[in-house]
């Protein structure tokens, strides 16, 4: 799966667990949330939940209690597993839910968040304490940032809200002075000679710290004057820097507060750039569909899933709207066939020979789109359902459309 493809599958299922998570509410004070930083030792965590679970045996009700109790096993259960936490740490959310009658059931879920988790966190309630995470459902592109001008330069990048420097240096190229004739003329050729090093200096640099960054969709470049201006249409930055250069803008600073104020003044360019992929992409799929013989085009779950099977499908086009899950079943006679369907039904007769079929898999419908397209090094893309373009895939084409290859 290529690096975008993993990024938004990766940001779909955490908001799709997220949704799922800040609805639940639990009966008593029994749901465990548990935050668990990437320099947390897996050994003191599991001490901490030790003493929690004896600590709870004082706890006047005895089925939140048994509840309490159950759900911190659960946890270390899970904890077991680990040697130490992933890089950016690990959540897990468990406890015991209502269900009709007095039935309750456990759920457990373990979040590996896209952004580190800072410290530990330990909450017994009656929901699940989710607001540390909630920021991170905000769609976090990253950023390339440049501020120059003749005397300074720094380098830095934007993910999110986040602005993070990577390096700021000062330049030698030495000031304009006041002698006159060809001790001037000559003054001159040196200070455009050093302007011209610094200036490969900070293309160097910017090389170094953003070439091997795929997430990087965009570089946006600012400073006071006609110099950033300068630095861009001259050629400087790598090739590849190069073409995703955003725009320049004006900054009064090319120090950190610099890059901040670059952030600020670029807003604007920076919320058109995503909106603008999703109306190219559609745009793209509309002029296929507009052809004659329908062109690279294919829309509608089976007719998709069929060209995605066959190799034929080069980009997916899902909607974040789309609330389906695919379930997989084998009757007893052997017969096996999967079908989509917007929530699990209770009892499943075999559509072969009228017997009852088990299910043996049940995921979510963009999931298994994504695995699907792993296996043919097929695109997918995310689209919002709150655009207009979301909103015609949507209405549409049921959320599921293809830009093909070629032609099956």
């Amino acid at each position: 799966m290529d690096e975008r493809s993993s990024t938004e599958r990766a940001r779909y299922d955490f908001k799709k667990a997220m949704q799922e998570i800040v609805d639940l509410r639990g009966r008593g004070t029994e749901l465990i949330s548990v935050y668990i930083p990437p320099s947390k030792q897996i050994s003191d965590v599991m001490a901490y939940l030790r003493n929690e679970y004896s600590q709870s045996s004082n706890i006047k009700s005895k089925s939140t209690m048994k509840n309490v109790q159950g759900a911190i096993d659960s946890i270390m259960s899970r904890l077991r597993t680990y040697k130490s936490p992933p890089p950016h740490g690990i959540v897990i959310f468990c406890g015991e839910i209502p269900r009709a009658g007095d039935q309750t059931r456990m759920v457990q879920y373990v979040l590996e968040p896209p952004e580190a988790v800072t410290t530990f966190f330990y909450r017994c309630d009656s929901q699940f304490y989710t607001e540390p995470l909630l920021g991170m459902l905000l769609d976090k592109k990253t950023y390339g940032l440049i501020t120059l001008d003749r005397a300074e330069a720094t380098l830095g990048l934007l993910t999110g809200s986040k602005v993070m420097i990577i390096k700021n240096f000062d330049s030698m190229v030495p000031r304009k002075h006041r002698q006159g004739g060809q001790s001037q003329q000559r003054f001159e050729r040196l200070i455009e000679i050093a302007a011209h090093e610094f200036f490969k200096k900070i293309a160097d640099n910017a090389t170094e710290a953003f070439l091997e960054r795929p997430e990087m969709i965009g570089l946006l470049i600012g400073g006071p004057g006609a110099t950033k201006d300068y630095f861009v249409k001259e050629g400087y930055l790598h090739h590849e820097l190069q073409k995703k250069v955003v725009d320049t803008f004006d900054t009064g600073y090319t120090d950190e507060y610099g890059l901040r104020e670059l952030v600020e003044n670029a807003r604007s360019a920076i919320t058109d750039i995503e909106l603008m992929r999703e109306k190219e992409l559609i745009q793209r799929l509309l002029t296929e569909i507009r052809n004659a013989d329908g062109g690279l085009s294919a829309y509608g779950e089976e007719v998709v899933r069929d060209a995605t099977e066959a190799g034929a499908a080069d980009v997916l086009l899902l909607s974040e709207g789309l609330n389906k899950r695919r379930i997989y079943v084998k009757c007893q006679n052997g017969h096996s066939y999967a079908f989509t369907s917007s929530a699990e039904p209770e009892k499943i007769e075999c559509r072969e020979c009228g017997s009852y079929a088990e299910i043996v898999n049940d995921v979510d419908l963009v999931d298994d789109f994504f695995e699907l397209a792993d296996k043919f090094s097929t695109s997918v893309e995310i689209i919002s359902a709150d655009s207009e373009e979301g909103e015609m895939l949507m209405k549409a084409f049921g959320g599921i459309a293809a830009i093909l290859r070629y032609r099956v």
